[in-house]
């Protein structure tokens, strides 16, 4: 693994009281701070800068190491260490930090030093908790393309993202076209599936119900750890195929553990509690129930103010989509990709459709840069039409 690059960390803050940040279901934040890390040199002409979108838990932690992360209120466990993309970017890398300025951001409503439901409201000195507004991927990007003009960017050379931050990368290139030349969403689609919208149900049923979520208030007394670690257990088996969960807990049995009237039996039982454990260390229940509550509303087509796909790409003519599938995925299935790339070309949006060969399912994208990294190096340093 390579674990050389240092990551250059910060975090902007825009927004007042006289001039709130506006969401898009009527909430106004008065100051938003967007966490972000740097890795490579933004040059002078300012076109080299590559924006990285974060999957569903993810952080803006993308490569080297950061043993400590202040901002994170004590989530930032040793599982994150090392950031979450560190095999793709370095010097001679797929994201090459000798030629390109990448920029990686925690969403707003995270936990991870943007602005969230555990963070202080400055009107009240508390945490937001319940108070803090539904927030939308639009408004996510929408504070992000605040951050990528705080860096004086005209035009980005790449949006990426994996899952639901290809999501966001195409929400960011379809509102902004002008902002971005390359758009790679990874194992991601255009809309929300009906197993996606049954799956993040579930999850934020597991939430709200815990008697702990306090209606989001549990900040200073017990949290919901028994909702957000079953919320866990409910997702994670669509993020691994069913062969690479069996070999990942083939050999991880613990009786003692589980949940109190009911011994764990079997290897697979405590790998996904273990798996939920980990989890309710380094994550927020509210920030969680947040982002998948975006998930569920997510809509390309009426968050851009247009009424059909070929209206939304219809200003895309001077981008270029770099699309992968993963044919294991069982999070955002190979098909969804394929009615991108279907898309794409009704709307005469140059593209390329690629599909990686991987037995780890949705997370090979995370694991397998080996797999990903020759498409992406020749499409942001060689550029095509």
């Amino acid at each position: 693994m390579k674990i050389t690059t240092n990551p250059t960390i910060g975090t902007f803050r825009f927004g007042s009281s006289d001039d709130p940040f506006v969401l898009r279901t009527g909430g106004r934040l008065s100051v938003v701070d967007v966490a972000y890390e740097t890795h490579g040199v933004l040059n002078e002409a300012k076109d080299n800068a590559v924006l990285l979108f974060h999957a569903l838990t993810g952080s803006q932690h993308v490569a080297g190491i950061l043993g400590d992360l202040p901002s994170a209120g004590g989530r930032w466990t040793d599982e994150i260490h090392v950031g979450w993309w560190d095999g793709f970017i370095g010097p001679g890398m797929a994201l090459d930090t000798d030629e390109l300025f990448v920029i990686c951001a925690n969403y707003l409503g995270g936990c991870y030093g943007s602005t969230g439901p555990s963070s202080l409201d400055p009107s009240t000195g508390r945490a937001y908790g319940s108070t803090f507004p539904i927030v939308t991927f639009a408004d996510m990007v929408d504070a992000q393309v605040e951050l990528v003009r705080h860096f004086g960017i005209e035009r980005l050379r790449a949006a990426i993202g994996g899952s639901v931050g290809g999501f966001m990368a195409i929400s960011l290139a379809t509102r902004y076209p002008d902002l971005v030349e390359f758009v790679i969403p990874i194992a991601s689609g255009l809309v929300v599936t009906e197993l996606q919208t049954l799956h993040n149900f579930e999850q934020i049923t597991a939430i709200v119900t815990d008697p702990n979520f306090a209606g989001g208030d549990y900040y200073g007394s017990r949290p919901p750890s028994d909702g957000l670690r079953l919320a866990r257990m409910i997702g994670h088996k669509t993020f691994v195929s069913l062969d690479a969960l069996a070999e990942r807990a083939r050999s991880e049995v613990d009786a003692d553990d589980g949940p109190a009237a009911y011994p764990l039996a079997n290897n697979l039982e405590s790998y996904m509690w273990h798996q939920g454990t980990k989890f309710v260390d380094r994550f927020d229940a509210n920030s969680y129930l947040r982002i998948m509550q975006a998930w569920q509303t997510f809509d390309l087509v009426a968050e851009a103010g247009v009424s059909s796909f070929d209206e939304l790409f219809s200003q895309a003519a001077d981008q270029r989509y770099m699309v992968f599938s993963i044919d294991s995925d069982v999070c955002f299935y190979p098909q969804e990709q394929r009615s991108m790339s279907a898309v794409l070309k009704a709307s005469r949006v140059p593209h390329r459709h690629i599909t990686v060969h991987s037995e780890k399912g949705h997370d090979a994208f995370l694991l397998e840069p080996e797999l990903f990294s020759p498409h992406l190096r020749d499409t942001l340093l060689n550029p095509w039409s």
